[in-house]
């Protein structure tokens, strides 16, 4: 496992000593955790302290200042950017991702029942309220068939029932051999394998 990089070659999710910088400040630093297929794990902590910023790190969109890590090549990153065409309507929005990832109609058909949002197939991305939106990124991550879930606060905008329905696409995830990292405020219907709590740390003048 090269510094800096995932290897795509391990089933398991795995960083060692990993660092977050930026701008001037540390987010994050000396990281060390590691999820089997089967486990899931909690980030918790206040908002700033870099949980957006390690969840988009092991989705390959930052680079760590230290540290390496190793993650399954493949990966899905739910977080609050919508990543579907809002003037199409969801089921046809859908497609357009299906296609990228080597998915059929079925498999579309599947993800937005998962979402509970098959009633909204023929319905523009636009007018769906806040929980809708937040259900249509979880069917845009169940739609991936990746290995390896990065959840943003998954639960937001969603009600008891969305929240309930949520826990159930998790488990069976879970079940079926996958890995989940989430960052939520909210309680989530699952058990997790461990809970990685982030601190504020001093800025990078004084740490060095």
């Amino acid at each position: 496992m090269s510094k800096g990089q995932s290897t795509g070659s391990d089933n398991r999710l795995l960083a060692e000593a990993l660092s977050c910088v930026r701008g001037e400040r540390i987010l994050f630093r000396g990281l060390d955790f590691s999820l089997e297929p089967g486990q899931a794990g909690l980030l918790t902590g206040p908002n700033g302290v870099g949980k957006s910023s390690l969840l988009r790190l092991l989705a390959g969109l930052l680079q760590p200042s230290a540290g390496s890590f190793a993650a399954p090549e493949r990966k899905a990153l739910c977080d609050d950017r919508l990543a579907l065409d809002e003037h199409l309507p969801f089921e046809q929005a859908l497609r357009f991702w299906a296609k990228l990832d080597g998915k059929g109609q079925a498999d579309v058909t599947a993800a937005m029942a998962r979402a509970g949002l098959g009633h909204l197939a023929e319905v523009p991305v636009r007018y769906f309220s806040t929980g809708q939106r937040q259900r249509a990124r979880l069917a845009r991550t169940y739609l991936t068939g990746a290995g390896l879930w990065l959840l943003d606060e998954p639960a937001n905008g969603l009600d008891t029932a969305s929240v309930d329905q949520l826990g159930v696409a998790l488990q069976s995830h879970l079940d079926t051999g996958g890995i989940i990292l989430a960052a939520s405020h909210i309680p989530l219907p699952i058990g997790f394998d461990f809970t990685l709590k982030l601190e504020p740390l001093e800025d990078l003048e004084a740490c060095l």
